[in-house]
């Protein structure tokens, strides 16, 4: 998604050269590394249209017992590095009444998010995905924790109701456990909405296949939500086995991928003689 985020001059080229990867090397320096720094003009070329044919990376479609999904919006995401400072003590001789213990409060905002996104019901779904607690030792009250979260929805006023309630609960959770809590915007996108025209030309091509097929919106983000900023936007999802991705398990039938292959061939042709928005 970076690299399609600079194509269509989302994000300068320069800056994302110096983005540094969590284990210190530059992104600029490993696409030389590897021979790929390339010296294409970015922005890039505006397409006439854009399709993205991609596995589902969750349940919905083999749930449901259907072939295809003609996607209709990319959900919004918010990612925030919360960083939680405490008091390192001694675990035996500390009363727990004495304690201002950053690993329960990384434990109490996770709780947190999954009761939010209960109570918000929808599309709403919140994850602690990264836990990191010092000094991270048997026998010692910890004195730093650091959490990530991701928190997602299709619509946009209500992803920013969850973000203003946790940013609420932070403050609350900081104040009863007498911690220090700071944060950092990680990443933040907008939910995408994809063209009516090319959904409903997903759609029609997958049944004229004879596939079945669902509209539904995709969880994880894709370029398509990228493109979309330039030119008509779509994508075509096929069933993830199980639902299960970023995982050493993910898989999709054979037959699946070529449905879906199939589908993009078709769709790709028809959207030749779409008119041009740009």
């Amino acid at each position: 998604m970076l690299g399609s985020l600079v194509y269509v001059g989302g994000m300068p080229l320069e800056e994302a050269l110096d983005v540094i990867a969590i284990d210190g090397a530059k992104l600029g320096d490993e696409l030389v590394r590897i021979g790929y720094s390339g010296v294409a003009p970015c922005p890039g070329l505006v397409p006439h249209a854009f399709v993205e044919l991609h596995i589902e990376q969750g349940p919905m479609l083999e749930a449901n017992g259907v072939r295809i999904g003609a996607v209709t919006s990319v959900q919004g995401i918010s990612w925030q590095e919360v960083t939680i400072m405490g008091q390192s003590n001694h675990a035996g001789t500390t009363p727990m009444s004495l304690r201002h213990d950053p690993a329960l409060v990384a434990a109490e905002i996770t709780v947190f998010l999954r009761q939010l996104a209960k109570e918000m019901g929808g599309d709403q779904v919140c994850t602690v995905g990264k836990v990191d607690i010092r000094p991270n030792l048997t026998n010692v009250v910890a004195a730093k924790a650091m959490i990530t979260l991701d928190v997602r929805n299709t619509d946009e006023e209500l992803l920013k109701f969850a973000e203003s309630k946790i940013a609420e609960y932070l403050q609350v959770v900081a104040s009863a456990e007498g911690v220090k809590i700071t944060t950092r915007e990680l990443a933040r996108f907008e939910p995408v909405v994809f063209d009516d025209r090319v959904i409903d030309c997903v759609e029609r091509i997958a049944k004229d296949q004879g596939n079945s097929v669902q509209r539904m919106p995709s969880g994880a983000g894709h370029d398509a939500q990228m493109l979309a900023r330039v030119c008509p936007s779509g994508m075509i999802f096929v069933p993830s086995v199980k639902g299960i991705s970023h995982n050493p398990s993910e898989f999709t039938e054979t037959d699946d991928l070529i449905a879906g292959a199939n589908i993009l061939l078709h769709t790709m042709l028809s959207l030749t003689t779409l008119e041009s928005t740009n």
